[in-house]
């Protein structure tokens, strides 16, 4: 027996070794991930309202984790510069970005793009979106969006709308719309929000189609909100209907989450997912939510990723609506 156990000895441990050198990144991974610090990119400016509720979440999933998960903010080229660092970065879980509708766009716009958002992230979970509408001065003729869909039949190309962009989902969602209604409106694409707003305000366009920036002057009487484009009405403003209420069969949650690079284990997938599901549906994350009207918008890395596959198809038709689709889409 003992002479069997001494022969046997260098074969196990040859295997074992063998076996280490073969996965030692996953066995480490599984083991005690994590071990340090986790980044995770924030591709907007500090102070905009999905910079402030990534930087809670990421505080309150530290806290689940262990470790702390460091806001890293890269504003820049339609957001999309999440997507650039985790084309580059390491699968091990400690780089993590937001991912969002707009990079989807961004890449279809693109005839070389950096990065593929159907191959090279894996979606850990989907979170939360945005609060879009319609709004109009409070002094404004238009009562309803009845009164602003009559007025621009009356006169075609005559209103002026507001946005950032020709290829926003703001204004992509109204090209959307006069199609579907038969209407005719001018774009007016604006650089940022302060600039949007003084231009309803100041006359020079007679509607804003935006995010939630617009709700503080809803709520001091300087705007008046026609309609929400969201799955349901928003908390603050329980009586403005959404798309689907006035009859348009249309809703637009832009929806977004957390993605890591491709490639990643299953398992720290898993310990990351359930570390930011917790923190979602903690009290200081949903009362930043709340502030800004955000929805929650949980699914599960599987849900999230076959979601963005049906939204590629749509983003790829509003593109070519607007004529923004690059030769390689």
């Amino acid at each position: 027996e003992d002479q069997e156990g001494t022969s046997m000895r260098p074969v196990t441990r040859r295997t074992v070794l063998a076996s280490a050198l073969a996965a030692p990144a996953v066995a480490r991974a599984q083991g005690d991930f994590p071990n340090r610090t986790i980044r995770l990119v924030i591709p907007w400016p500090p102070g905009a309202s999905a910079d402030a509720f990534l930087r809670t979440i990421a505080d309150q999933a530290g806290k689940r984790l262990g470790q702390t998960v460091v806001p890293d903010n890269k504003p820049g080229a339609n957001g999309s510069l999440g997507a650039v660092v985790l084309k580059d970065s390491k699968p091990d879980g400690y780089v993590l970005a937001q991912i969002h509708t707009g990079v989807v766009r961004a890449q279809l716009m693109s005839d070389q793009p950096a990065y593929n958002a159907q191959t090279d992230f894996t979606y850990v979970i989907q979170l939360s979106g945005s609060a879009h509408g319609i709004v109009v001065r409070a002094d404004s003729p238009y009562k309803t969006l009845e009164d602003l869909i009559a007025a621009a039949k009356a006169n075609p190309g005559k209103l002026n709308y507001g946005t950032f962009g020709p290829s926003s989902v703001q204004n992509m969602t109204m090209v959307d719309l006069q199609q579907r209604l038969g209407i005719e409106l001018t774009h007016v694409p604006y650089r940022g929000g302060s600039e949007l707003y003084q231009g309803l305000l100041g006359n020079q366009i007679e509607i804003v189609a935006d995010a939630s920036g617009w709700i503080p002057l809803v709520q001091s009487g300087q705007f008046r909100l026609l309609v929400v484009w969201g799955s349901s009405r928003m908390k603050l403003f329980p009586d403005v209907r959404t798309l689907k209420e006035a009859g348009i069969d249309l809703v637009v949650n832009s929806p977004y989450g957390i993605c890591g690079p491709k490639g990643m284990d299953p398992a720290v997938v898993k310990r990351l997912h359930d570390a930011f599901k917790d923190a979602l549906f903690d009290a200081a994350t949903q009362s930043v939510m709340d502030k800004f009207s955000m929805p929650t918008l949980y699914q599960d890395g599987a849900a999230y990723a076959a979601d963005y596959k049906e939204l590629e198809k749509v983003e790829r038709e509003n593109l070519k609506r607007v004529g923004l689709l690059a030769k390689q889409g």
